[in-house]
Parts: structure tokens; sequence; C-alpha cells
């Protein structure tokens, strides 16, 4: 592994997930990682990734831990609720984020903070789990367009293709062998130089999330050999 920023935090329970999980995950899984010198560019850095399956939070700090970047994520506030998940989140400096309520903000400004101090925050645009049926990205909410916006900070487009082989979100069911290859794919950072001057507006803001979402779509197309549906068709 490669040695970690001095920027980011590494509290206690950090430490105590990834040194459990990252032995059992480097068991369980094999790993396809390309496009790793984008996540590795000076400074703060936005990673945004396709959501498929409950693993994906592993598989992606699994992925940036491996090239020097742990992760912050901005994680759905019910998680902190959690007995054991939500000391370990507390404790690993993980962002909450309220959905649908005024404190979905504060997230948005401790994330535009974290970015902008140098650390990886890891984003799924989506807010939830894909709802298409054949896993393809469904449209993005605007959060990381704002953090994006607001901070001045890449956005590295990633998408990730296995995890929903270990945990199938549809049946909670979870298939650990044999072993199944987590393919995590990032990209150069989302071009939104012409957007970053103009006011935040509604429409701002849908083009950037727009960009986003189909570059991580591009991307996730090339790891399946697939052609996506057109944006909207998702469920």
């Amino acid at each position: 592994m490669k040695k970690q920023s001095a920027q980011s935090p590494r509290g206690l329970s950090y430490r105590v997930i990834e040194g459990t999980l990252r032995p059992l995950l480097m068991v369980i899984t094999k790993r396809d990682w390309r496009g790793v010198e984008y996540l590795q560019a000076p400074g703060g850095v936005i990673l945004a990734m396709n959501h498929l399956s409950y693993f994906d939070p592993l598989v992606a700090a699994h992925f940036c831990n491996d090239n020097g970047r742990p992760p912050r994520f901005l994680a759905k506030a019910e998680l902190f609720k959690v007995p054991v998940v939500g000391w370990l989140l507390r404790g690993a400096d993980q962002i909450p984020v309220n959905r649908g309520s005024a404190d979905a903000a504060s997230s948005l400004k401790a994330g535009v903070e974290a970015v902008q101090r140098g650390e990886c925050i890891v984003v799924y645009p989506e807010g939830t789990l894909t709802k298409d049926p054949d896993f393809w990205p469904m449209d993005g909410k605007t959060g990381v367009a704002r953090i994006a916006l607001k901070s001045g900070c890449p956005v590295i487009p990633a998408a990730q293709w296995g995890p929903q082989e270990v945990i199938n979100p549809r049946t909670k069911s979870i298939r650990l062998f044999p072993r199944k290859t987590m393919h995590v794919w990032a990209g150069p950072a989302v071009d939104l130089d012409d957007l970053r001057d103009q006011p935040m507006t509604a429409s701002v803001l849908r083009e950037a999330t727009a960009r986003i979402m189909n570059a991580i779509t591009a991307i996730l197309a090339q790891q399946r050999n697939e052609e996506p549906p057109i944006r909207g068709e998702a469920a």
C-alpha cells in the first residue's frame, strides 16, 4: 500500500476498520484497479461513483486506500444511528447527510471544507442504490455538483462493477465464493471549467450533474462492453 496522505483523517476506528477489513477483502475479492493516476493528482479530489450494492463502500475504500487517498464518505445520516456502525463512522470522521432536510446544506459544507483541505471525498451522486433493472446509473442529484463548483476541486468519475455479485441488492443474498473481481476504473476529471464562474442556478447544477453522470456511465459501459440506456430511461 502506498503512503497515506497526511491530510486525511486517521482516527482509531478508521485504523480498526482498515486493519480488519483490508486483509479480509484481499482474501475474498480480486481487484481490477484502473485510472489510479487520476486519483493520485495533488490536492483535494471528489471521487464520484455509481452505486450498485451495499458492498460498494468497502470496495471504494479499498480502491482509495490502495492508492494513497484515505476516503471520507458522504453517508446517509441513518447509518450513524446504527449501533457499532454509527460509532465506527463517527470515529472515522465520515460525513452524515440528512437527505431532504435543511441540514443537508451543512453536510455539503463539510464536504466542501474537506476537499479544500486536500482530502479525497467519495460521493454517490445517485443518492441511493440504482433501481435500474440492469444496474445502469440513474440520474444524479445535484449535491456533487454543488461541492465541485463551490470548492473548485476536480470531480474524478469512477465506475465499479462486481460488488453486486457479492451482495445482491435485490435479494440481499451474500456470495463470497468463488472470489469475485471488483472492477473500479477512474477517468480524467470532468470538465466543469465553463460552469465555475457562472451563478449556481438550477440549470447550471443540472448541466454539471449530467456531465458527471455521463462520465461515470461511459466508464461503466467500457467495463461491461455494453451500450448504456439513454439518460432518463433508468427507473
